[in-house]
């Protein structure tokens, strides 16, 4: 299935090339590595996408598909594995990565609220800012490269179930041979 969507994502956007809104990255993002399905753009893209999402500011649509043209990655997969930072999972992602820079930095916390807006990142971020972004840095590198291994590991375990299912299908369906109906009577 989600095969079927990344092609459908790709004859989408092939088809949309010439719009004024793709026409910017001109016919780079028709390339077909972008789009290809193999396991090493897939598991990098995913990656390169959960690492985004680390980033405080609402650019990690724009930072994901520059970074899958840059490196030649899957886009569909990036900007899906970008979501995993969304309206539900930010206050308690971004506090979680303050309180990773808090430790590194051995800074006592404090008192933190995100709002995700430009007000707070002028004024809001004042003394935690340094805790604050070097915990997005640290959790987005950390977690970028986990996602990455987690999903190569994934599909490395499901291609080898499938082989040895497979496999084994193999072995119980041997062709028995079926006597013939002589070889029957003679039985009896």
């Amino acid at each position: 299935m989600p095969r079927r969507i990344v092609k459908q994502f790709a004859k989408l956007i092939h088809a949309r090339r010439h719009k004024w809104y793709l026409s910017m990255f001109g016919e780079r993002l028709t390339d077909s590595r972008l789009w290809s399905l193999n396991r090493h753009s897939i598991t990098a893209a995913f990656g390169v996408g959960i690492g985004v999402s680390f980033v405080p500011l609402p650019v990690h649509l724009v930072l994901v598909v520059l970074a899958a043209i840059i490196w030649r990655l899957n886009v569909a997969v990036g900007i899906a594995g970008s979501y995993i930072v969304n309206p539900f999972t930010m206050v308690p992602v971004y506090y979680f990565a303050y309180r990773v820079g808090a430790l590194i930095l051995r800074y006592r916390p404090r008192h933190f609220e995100f709002h995700p807006n430009w007000n707070w990142l002028e004024h809001g971020l004042g003394p935690a800012w340094k805790p604050f972004l070097l915990g997005c840095l640290v959790c987005g590198i950390v977690c970028g490269i986990a996602g990455r291994y987690a999903l190569e590991l994934t599909l490395r375990l499901a291609t080898m179930h499938r082989y040895h299912m497979r496999r084994e299908r193999r072995r119980l369906c041997k062709v028995v041979p079926i006597a013939s109906s002589a070889d029957a009577s003679r039985r009896r």
